[in-house]
Formats: structure tokens, C-alpha cells, sequence
């Protein structure tokens, strides 16, 4: 399998871009976000590289950084979703606007992407909670993550929970179960406020 690929540009189309490295061109297939990023032709790139293998073609995709392959990789694992979408959505979508609206559940921005319609982003939604990597410190935005979920699943509205563990997380509380205790005091003393 290649993981990178560093060498010449000698070519680049929409389709897909030639780089040559040790007297072979490699053809790689790249979103349009990599290829809006690549230098003029000739001059050296260095790209991360997933191999695709199927039954009657190998093909190469690559991608400027990790963490576009990283979405592209973590796409292809999801039933019904084969490369050329995975390859369009990350086209179309920053991979930090991604795992925002995968993070936010946001249906509607996902849905923006072409090709990819309202119940194929809730699936995705739901295949990739919990899978992708979370935009501030790792364990404790699953532990928050987790907490607001919580707290939806028991009747609350998803934006007051947040702002619940938010406030949680400010008083120093960062394991789930504390956050959610607290998280539960704010909701209450909210509740009673208005009651």
C-alpha cells in the first residue's frame, strides 16, 4: 500500500493529477480542495495517499493533509458510500466543517453537499458519532459530548444541555458523571426559575 507520495507534479487536470516519482507517473485522484492547493506543474509536491483496491482497478487518491484522507477513510467505512462520494464530500466541505456538522448533527449542511441527500446524512450522522476525532481535547469533548446526549435523551433541548455542560466544564467538573450532575442542577434551577 502507499501511504505518501512525494515527487514532480507533471500533471494536473480536474480529474486527477500525475506525480512523477522514480521514473514512474503515478495518476492520483484528488477532491478539489487539494487540487486548488497544489503548485504549478513541474515543481515538487508531497501528497498523503490511500489506496483503493477493488477487484478490477487500484486506485490512488490523495489529499494535502492528514485529516482530509483521515474523512475520506473513515466515509469509505460506511455502507453505500463508495469513494467517488467520499471524494466529493470532502470537495465540498472542509474536514474541520465536517466533523462540526457531524459533532453539531447539522442534516443541513451536510445535505448541501451534491450528490448527497437528507437520509444520507442522517446515516452518516449516525455512523460517525463518536468515530471521528472531536475538534478541542479528545476525551473531554466525548465525556461532554456524551453528557449532552445524556441529558437529551432524558427530554432536555439540545442547546440548553450544552449550555449546561458548558457551564459544567467551566466549574472545573470534566469527568461525565460530575459534569452531569451539575449539568442537572443548572436544568433544574432553570426550571424552577421560569416555573
Amino acid at each position: 500500500m502507499i501511504g505518501t507520495l512525494r515527487g514532480a507534479l507533471a500533471a494536473k487536470s480536474p480529474a486527477h493529477v500525475i506525480v512523477e516519482a522514480g521514473g514512474v507517473g503515478y495518476q492520483v485522484i484528488v477532491p478539489l480542495s487539494t487540487l486548488s492547493e497544489l503548485p504549478p506543474e513541474g515543481t515538487a509536491v508531497f501528497l498523503h495517499i490511500h489506496t483503493h483496491v477493488r477487484e478490477d482497478a487500484l486506485q490512488l487518491y490523495g489529499f494535502a493533509d492528514e485529516g482530509q484522507k483521515r474523512v475520506f477513510m473513515t466515509l469509505l467505512g460506511i455502507s453505500g458510500i463508495g469513494p467517488r462520494l467520499a471524494l466529493n464530500i470532502v470537495s465540498s466541505i472542509p474536514h474541520e466543517e465536517f466533523l462540526r456538522a457531524v459533532e453539531a448533527e447539522d442534516v443541513e449542511r451536510l445535505s448541501r453537499v451534491p450528490g448527497l441527500g437528507k437520509k444520507s446524512s442522517h446515516r452518516i450522522i449516525l455512523e460517525l458519532r463518536g468515530k471521528l476525532p472531536t475538534l478541542g481535547g479528545p476525551r473531554e469533548d466525548r465525556d461532554a459530548g456524551d453528557a449532552v446526549s445524556a441529558l437529551v435523551n432524558l427530554g432536555y433541548r439540545k442547546t440548553d444541555a450544552q449550555k449546561a455542560v458548558e457551564r459544567a466544564r467551566a466549574a472545573g467538573h470534566e469527568d461525565i458523571e460530575t459534569m452531569l450532575r451539575e449539568a442537572l442542577k443548572y436544568l433544574s434551577a432553570g426550571r424552577d426559575e421560569k416555573g
